[in-house]
């Protein structure tokens, strides 16, 4: 197998290998295009989130500030917003459904390296891929560790590290996040 047919199986792979370095250097590319773009030339913008991410839906909104490793990786609904100083490590798949609302400073990632420091010296890594629903608001400095799934109609509180997954209608927070409450669905009323 390949490294990328390896990281795409969820097996380690070399994060070296020159295939995921072309990936990476050209999600980063855009990135520092995008983010050096005026933040509102609004349509200037939505090209580059078009060309950076796999898809998107409608209305995509993309701050200053923003990282991702891959880009491709990333696929998002409508009405999307990440605001300031967002980095998303999209190794494997992040899939972000309609309404979501991403706050500062947050990180999603998909990557993890082995605790086997022999292996960290090897550069290998694994990837799992994060699912977040609709109608999701992640406060300010989260962190959403790699595997997780997020339902729908959920809010993670400001600092929440969230570390398994998160049933529809939650509130959730702390670190690592559980549910504090449960929200009423008011989106079909």
């Amino acid at each position: 197998m390949t490294e990328l047919e390896k990281l795409r199986a969820g097996l380690e792979f070399d994060f070296t290998d020159p295939v995921i370095d072309a990936l990476k250097f050209n999600a980063l590319k855009l990135c520092q295009k995008l983010n050096a773009t005026d933040i509102t030339d609004i349509s200037a913008r939505e090209v580059i989130i078009r060309e950076l991410f796999g898809s998107v839906g409608k209305k995509p909104v993309v701050c200053l500030g923003f990282n991702c490793n891959v880009g491709k990786n990333i696929r998002a609904g409508d009405n999307f917003l990440v605001d300031n100083n967002v980095t998303i490590q999209d190794s494997a798949e992040v899939r972000i459904g309609n309404n979501v609302l991403i706050s500062p400073n947050t990180v999603i990632t998909t990557v993890q390296h082995p605790l086997s420091a022999k292996k960290r010296r090897q550069h290998l890594a694994t990837a799992f891929p994060v699912k977040i629903g609709n109608d999701v608001w992640i406060g300010a400095n989260v962190t959403i560790v790699p595997g997780v799934k997020i339902g729908n109609n959920v809010v993670v509180a400001v600092g929440s590290i969230v570390t398994k997954d998160v049933p529809d209608n939650s509130l959730i927070g702390g670190s690592p996040a559980k549910v504090l409450k449960t929200l009423v669905d008011d989106t079909e009323a």
